[in-house]
């Protein structure tokens, strides 16, 4: 079995969410169980550091693994989804997955695979938990897939746990008040295990508090802890100060990660007070300046090209929609080209009114049963009075924007994960 032929039979196999929605959602660790277990339960070999929130968690674990490798340690992160290779969800100390071990993993537990019938997210947190045992790694960072109680990796006991942020997202499952969103997400809180919140509001902190207090589990807001007194663009990094007088640069350039840096030295400061870790300033400054390089993080508000300056982000639901939006109002720019698809089972509607009128816009739809039409979008963006044309695929889109922009134009792509990762295709490919 080859690279390809094993991926193939994972998508083809197994539901994926990634590609078909909540068809694919398998909640509860009834099936990860008897996976993990037939595995021998390497989970239980290794430490681990367990993230959720709705957005910010991957950003989050990619800075708490960078930090940790940089400290010396062999690290195993888990993410998901990918963007362009199956292999950017499981790393180790910042290297993808080896393609032979893909494919021997779906040789060996074929029959395991056809016997539980799991979701595709659950075989490949399996095989990301026996990669790591198999390569020996010291500590695992595991961002969750989907909520947080019933999510599958919800199976490991971390030595903390983080919770970014509440929005809404995903309320056909986890529920469509932030309250009910916060209780699923509070799932992953442990017994005498630490939680970081990264961010509370007036609804969620009673919730997390509750929880906390029912787990016996030390509970830490970031806010109360680490607050960005101000902060700076210096080339491709955010340079912060704390109002301690701390100074950090940061691989990454969206104002959004502001928080997402305070969440992370938060805890940070909290796996330094566990004996188990031994993490020097040296470490926590370079791992963050060095976050990309070390990590492989893309879709960030990533620069791809200068003139004109081309930016990708995967924010996709409202709130992270909004981050992006305020981040574009702070560029300057003769014209604001913006790229966009977005899958059907978002807030489609909302996020048009929080989108520039003044911007040329390029409607598409990436590869997948899930993507919203561009026609569809297209017509619904138009009502917002938010103009332009209609493109069959993501990268004709790019290509038309790319073609129509002069140097000093500024080309916006985002929308959803699989337009930024067909987009980095198609741009990385023309390099």
């Amino acid at each position: 079995m080859t690279y390809p032929q094993a991926i193939q039979y994972l998508y083809d196999r197994l539901p994926v969410f990634h590609h078909i929605g909540g068809e694919a959602y398998k909640p509860g660790l009834a099936n990860t169980i008897r996976l993990l277990d037939a595995l021998g339960n390497p989970q239980e070999t290794y430490k681990t550091i367990h993230i959720a929130g709705t957005n910010g968690k991957g950003s989050v674990s990619h800075m708490l693994a960078a930090v940790l490798q940089q400290a010396g340690y062999r690290v195993g992160l888990y993410t998901s989804p990918h963007l362009v290779d199956f292999g950017e969800r499981i790393r180790i100390n910042g290297g993808m997955i080896a393609p032979s071990y893909v494919c021997r993993f779906v040789e060996s537990h074929k029959d395991l695979i056809e016997e539980v019938q799991p979701s595709f997210f659950e075989v490949t947190m399996a095989m990301a938990f026996d990669y790591f045992a198999a390569r020996q790694v010291d500590v695992a960072v595991i961002e969750v897939g989907l909520g947080g109680r019933l999510d599958s990796t919800n199976i490991i006991r971390p030595e903390l746990s983080v919770i970014t942020n509440i929005s809404f997202d995903h309320t056909a499952f986890l529920g469509n008040t932030l309250a009910m969103i916060a209780a699923e997400k509070a799932g992953i809180i442990k017994p005498r295990t630490p939680v970081v919140i990264g961010e509370s509001l007036p609804e969620t902190r009673p919730v997390f508090v509750a929880k906390a207090q029912e787990m016996h589990a030390p509970i830490i807001f970031a806010e109360e802890q680490v607050r960005i007194a101000s902060h700076r663009h210096v080339a491709d990094k955010l340079q912060v100060v704390t109002d301690t007088g701390a100074t950090c640069q940061v691989g990454l350039t969206g104002i959004y990660q502001l928080k997402n840096i305070a969440t992370t030295l938060t805890a940070l400061h909290v796996l330094r007070q566990n004996p188990a870790f031994r993490l020097p300033d040296a470490a926590i400054y370079e791992g963050l300046d060095r976050v990309v390089e070390l990590t492989g993080l893309q879709g960030r508000w990533q620069t791809v090209r200068r003139h004109p300056r081309v930016v990708l982000d995967t924010g996709h639901n409202v709130a992270g929609i909004e981050n992006v939006v305020r981040q574009l109002r702070e560029q300057t720019c003769r014209t604001l080209r913006i790229v966009i698809g977005m899958v059907s089972d978002k807030d489609i509607d909302t996020v048009l009114t929080l989108l520039p009128r003044e911007a040329v816009y390029y409607f598409t739809q990436a590869r997948t049963a899930r993507a919203l039409p561009a026609a569809i979008l297209q017509a619904k963006a138009a009502s917002n009075h938010l103009h332009g044309t209609g493109y069959s695929t993501v990268a004709q889109a790019v290509q038309a924007a790319l073609h129509d922009a002069a140097p000093d134009d500024f080309v916006f792509i985002g929308g959803s994960n699989f337009v930024v990762g067909e987009a980095l295709e198609k741009v990385k490919g023309e390099k």
